[in-house]
């Protein structure tokens, strides 16, 4: 089994090429290749200081691998136990610093397992993440499997989300006059007017997670970590601080997007959007954490894994009926 994931740089040294490999990404920057390049190695020359001092708050390095591998781990006990007959192996593959995907197809030819699925660590598709990450796989020779594109409205996917909201809402000491921002990465408006499915499968996880949360009648999407001069969709997560302070507001942020800790989350959400509550008048600011290795996220995976075994190879939603609008034309059933 395959955890595709971002990656994250492992130490000072490598926060610079891991930007490179990120923006270098056909991808990411949808440019000619010379072009693609002189940017990438502009932009992470660029962005590399201040990159550096912020992974520099989390000990030098991303904590998102070894938050993987704790995922990876989590999700391999588990099948074992409710399956005892499977042997299993979990590998992350992360895209833009080690393990690379080329470095998984390896050790996975070595193994030799009757089936491999790919279970991307994005709950909503995007032709940046997921596809990016499926692109890879085959360009590193990677061969057939069972592969998920998403999963964003599996049942135990958004249990974990409501489980996660509540307690931080309660530990706050159940604040009133809530607003609930959800929160996700951001996408430059032209992917999206390609018609990359993303913002339509994040507007479908926060419509089915928050009509379970009756109690948070105010909440909005809103969207993170813009770079760059290009138009991004919106509104940014920036803006809708802004407005709640306006409105006079106690902001609940959601991860909506995110499945795990790093540079996004502890340093952004935690640090720069903390700060910017405070500028603006927020009554209150808390963070919702990330899911993490929480068990309802943990049966989730293993529910999807366990629906695409020994079914037909090729690429099927972790979501029974979910279809994407036939304008998303980036959704790969859409092709």
């Amino acid at each position: 089994m395959v955890l595709p994931n971002l990656g994250g740089p492992d130490g000072p040294e490598s926060v610079q090429p891991f930007l490179r490999n990120l923006f270098r990404d056909p991808a990411i920057i949808q440019a000619p290749f010379l072009i693609r390049e002189g940017l990438a190695w502009l932009i992470s020359t660029l962005r590399g200081k201040s990159a550096r001092a912020n992974y520099a708050k989390m000990g030098g390095g991303s904590p998102l691998l070894p938050g993987t591998i704790k995922q990876a781990d989590a999700l391999k006990t588990l099948l074992e136990d409710e399956h005892s007959d499977l042997d299993v192996r979990v590998f992350p593959a992360m895209r833009y610093w080690h393990p690379f995907t080329e470095e998984v197809v390896a050790k996975i030819k070595d193994w030799g397992p009757d089936q491999t699925v790919i279970l991307p660590l994005y709950p909503q598709f995007s032709t940046t993440t997921t596809g990016s990450s499926l692109t890879a796989w085959k360009n590193a020779g990677g061969g057939a499997a069972q592969s998920v594109c998403c999963y964003p409205t599996e049942e135990n996917f958004l249990g974990a989300h409501k489980e996660l909201i509540e307690k931080a809402w309660s530990d706050a000491g159940r604040p009133e006059n809530v607003r609930v921002l959800l929160s996700a990465h951001g996408l430059p408006e032209k992917i999206v007017e390609a018609g990359d499915p993303y913002p339509w499968q994040v507007k479908q996880t926060a419509e089915k997670l928050m009509a379970d949360l009756p109690q948070f009648g105010d909440w909005q999407i809103c969207y993170q970590s813009r770079v760059g001069p290009m138009k991004w969709i919106s509104p940014s997560t920036d803006d809708s601080i802004i407005q709640a302070g306006e409105d006079g507001k106690h902001i609940l942020l959601v991860p909506i997007a995110f499945v795990s800790e790093h540079i996004e989350t502890l340093v952004e959400l935690d640090e720069e959007y903390a700060l910017l509550a405070e500028q603006n008048g927020v009554l209150g600011y808390t963070r919702v954490p990330a899911l993490g290795t929480h068990s309802l996220f943990i049966k989730s995976l293993g529910k999807i894994v366990m629906s695409v075994i020994g079914t037909e190879q090729g690429l099927r939603s972790g979501c029974e009926g979910l279809k994407c609008p036939s304008d998303r034309r980036g959704c790969p059933h859409n092709k």
